[in-house]
């Protein structure tokens, strides 16, 4: 396994409708490193987001879409999610303010 930074582990929010309804439960959406683990995802959004503090964190694997191009067929590439649930007295994570 790659030895991974806590600054490579989560790589963009993931801004869906279902997504930004759970932000009302203090529930985030995150595409994350596909070998980060859950301890890993904690450790990050803590570190990144000052004020926060993570009660749990629900992981998927999603696999590639294959996609044609004429005659040859491929898949995109996998990813990962990660849904990062708050505690009650956890402060909000700015990135998501205004959206």
């Amino acid at each position: 396994m790659a030895d991974i930074k806590y600054y490579d582990v989560i790589l963009k929010p993931v801004i869906t409708e279902k997504s930004m309804n759970a932000m009302g439960e203090k529930k985030y959406t995150f595409l994350v490193h596909p070998e980060a683990n859950k301890t890993q995802i904690k450790e990050a959004v803590e570190k990144m987001f000052e004020g926060t503090k993570v009660k749990a964190v629900n992981t998927m694997n999603l696999d590639g879409k294959k996609r044609r191009r004429g005659m040859v067929v491929g898949k995109t590439a996998k990813t990962k999610k990660a849904i990062v649930a708050l505690t009650e007295d956890s402060k909000d994570i700015e990135i998501f303010e205004g959206l």
